[in-house]
């Protein structure tokens, strides 16, 4: 009669047993398709080991050369043409704001603050510069001679000559 009254098989009739011959299973069948799976994603370390030490490229040089730059785009910030080293930027102090600040610029001869950075989120001019604005280092970057990272064909369209037809 089938084995239905073998005292061995009611063992395996138990959830705990179909659970352990299922997960035996998908252990198997994982391991088998673990050795033989695709590689989907590329390493990203490259050739050195994920763990290993490699050295950090070399920073760019800073231009310091003063010269304001044209902006690539509308409503870029503008590039910071010197060098910022060593400037602190904390809560309590703002280098930038030694020479920027509006009744400074007269005697560093720097540009002043955009009126946009006394103004806070609902258009309200403020005296100082609002706490948004004050970490000029996340809109402003330092003029560097890095080369670009990727190509780029860009051309501005105030630049370029209109054809002639």
């Amino acid at each position: 009669m089938r084995g239905q009254d073998h005292p061995g098989l009611k063992r395996l009739r138990t959830p705990l047993a179909g659970a352990l011959l299922g997960g035996m299973l998908v252990f198997v069948c994982g391991a088998i398709y673990a050795q033989n799976a695709p590689q989907v994603v590329p390493r990203v370390t490259g050739a050195a080991s994920p763990m290993g030490d490699v050295p950090a490229p070399a920073l760019a040089r800073p231009v310091i050369d003063d010269k304001r730059l044209m902006r690539n785009y509308p409503e870029q910030p503008p590039i910071i043409p010197h060098s910022i080293d060593n400037y602190q930027l904390t809560l309590k102090t703002n280098r930038c704001l030694d020479c920027h600040r509006r009744q400074f610029t007269e005697g560093s001869g720097a540009p002043m603050i955009s009126v946009t950075h006394f103004m806070d989120r609902n258009g309200q001019v403020l005296a100082d510069v609002t706490p948004r604005r004050y970490f000029c280092t996340a809109c402003h970057v330092q003029q560097t001679d890095a080369q670009p990272l990727v190509p780029s064909t860009f051309k501005d369209m105030l630049l370029v000559e209109p054809e002639k037809k």
